[in-house]
């Protein structure tokens, strides 16, 4: 299979350095792209470094909803600088969360809008993290126009997916919809039009049912994933891996720069 894990926190503590099997590991199971979004500047660098080590992960540059609190105007400079300088394949992870506690909607909103006016600058597709917000995202969405992206771990309304598809994002599923009790999200996988698709581990969180708990989800779990994907929409593993990578190079065109794995 040609696999591509469209969301993964390589970088992430979880997996201390082990970040080479991890890769090695993923190869095997037939994941050859990785797109690696970064959560602050202070972790800019770290991502950038992790994608030149391993050419077929792709960095994405972006503040997190979940850092806005600690994030700074100026650092709004420094993710120019990358976004200009070391070739991402997206702004991002960038969105709202008003899951968390005490969230400040107003902070959020302001680094959401900013960044999408640099992804709009560059020409640059966006990663969405999106919480209890979908409506939200969606308004300033209309407002600033950026050239699509990934609607991240979607869990909205068939309503709402079907007016993310419209703004030109794909929809990524993982690990959530491996649960057999997941009925909306599983109908939503099942029903979607399979161009509106995208695979996504989020490793190390959203770990799949299969997965015992307490380890880390992997990149190699997603062809698990695609099989229960295939599963759901009576399609083989192959047909769903061909056609999830094809939307994933549509909606992030220079993730086809960073693959140097066989097809």
């Amino acid at each position: 299979m040609n696999l591509t894990d469209t969301h993964c926190h390589l970088d992430a503590e979880e997996f201390g350095d082990t970040q080479a099997n991890i890769v090695r590991e993923a190869h095997a199971a037939g994941v050859n792209r990785i797109v690696v979004p970064s959560v602050a500047c202070a972790n800019f660098d770290i991502v950038r470094t992790l994608c030149e080590r391993f050419p077929d992960c792709a960095p994405a540059y972006g503040i997190h909803p979940m850092y806005t609190d600690t994030a700074m105007p100026d650092d709004l400079a420094v993710l120019r600088e990358f976004l200009q300088h070391h070739q991402p394949v997206a702004v991002g992870e960038i969105g709202m969360d008003f899951f968390i506690n005490h969230y400040d909607q107003a902070r959020q909103e302001f680094f959401f809008v900013e960044q999408l006016k640099l992804a709009h600058e560059f020409d640059l597709p966006v990663l969405l993290h999106i919480r209890r917000a979908q409506d939200t995202i969606l308004k300033h969405l209309r407002q600033h126009k950026v050239r699509g992206g990934i609607a991240h771990a979607f869990n909205g309304s068939r309503q709402q997916a079907d007016e993310f598809i419209k703004l030109g994002f794909k929809l990524g599923f993982g690990g959530a919809m491996t649960y057999p009790r997941a009925t909306k999200l599983r109908e939503l996988a099942a029903t979607l039009p399979l161009e509106s698709i995208v695979l996504e581990t989020d490793a190390p969180d959203i770990p799949p049912d299969f997965l015992e708990k307490g380890l880390p989800n992997e990149p190699k779990y997603l062809s698990r994933m695609a099989q229960t994907l295939a599963e759901l929409r009576g399609m083989s593993p192959e047909q769903v891996a061909q056609a999830t990578t094809a939307n994933a190079l549509t909606v992030l065109p220079h993730l086809a720069d960073y693959n140097r794995a066989p097809d």
